[in-house]
């Protein structure tokens, strides 16, 4: 995340520093500083700032994570300033920490762009940056859990048809016992019949005579 966000924030301040004079004013005398800060001096500050807060808190252990976000929220909730706004954003789209919240990262960059005066070059290059790639962080979880539903759900109904077979089975099974149970019965029956049937047509001999 560091790298990206450093080709932007160094491309928009390179951008806007103070190029090479034309030919014709080389040699003059550079004119006297007038003692503040010019524009391009602030932007590279603030360049620094930004990278040094997301190096910290990129490399630190987890409890001095904590600390650095903690202090960049309270800065943002104590005044929403463009800064503190995007320096917020920018520590809930680090992936992979805690305080990770990439939906609400984007929702402040959104707001942010919305309106791009209130930023500096390199800021509104650094927050432009970071939004398509949480954009796309987002919209690639949003089809891997599309497709881990769809896995689940093409499981599920896998299984209810499988479920379905084996009670269709032990019902059939159930059905063939019972007409198995029946038949045995029957045939029990037809078996007595016959026997005695045949005790009634043929008569015990009769006892022997005295002689």
């Amino acid at each position: 995340m560091i790298r990206p966000l450093l080709v932007a924030l160094v491309g928009a301040a390179l951008g806007g520093c103070a190029l090479l004079p034309p030919p014709s004013e080389r040699g003059k005398p550079a004119a006297a500083p007038s003692g503040l800060p010019d524009r391009d001096q602030l932007q590279a500050r603030a360049i620094l700032d930004y990278l040094d807060s997301l190096h910290a808190y990129s490399k630190a252990p987890p409890e001095q994570q904590a600390a650095i976000f903690a202090a960049v929220r309270e800065a943002y909730e104590a005044a929403v300033t463009p800064s503190n706004q995007l320096r917020y954003a920018l520590m809930l789209a680090v992936p992979g920490r805690s305080a990770s919240d990439p939906a609400l990262a984007q929702q402040l960059l959104r707001q942010l762009l919305t309106a791009p005066a209130a930023l500096a070059p390199s800021e509104h290059s650094a927050a432009f940056l970071e939004l398509q790639r949480v954009d796309r962080e987002l919209a690639l979880g949003a089809e891997n859990e599309r497709l881990r539903l769809a896995d689940e759900r093409d499981q599920r109904e896998k299984l209810a048809a499988l479920q379905r077979r084996l009670n269709t089975e032990a019902e059939e099974n159930q059905r063939l016992r019972r007409e198995l149970d029946e038949a045995e019965s029957k045939l029990d029956a037809i078996a007595l019949i016959e026997r005695q049937t045949s005790r009634r047509g043929n008569p015990p001999p009769p006892p022997p005579q005295d002689p």
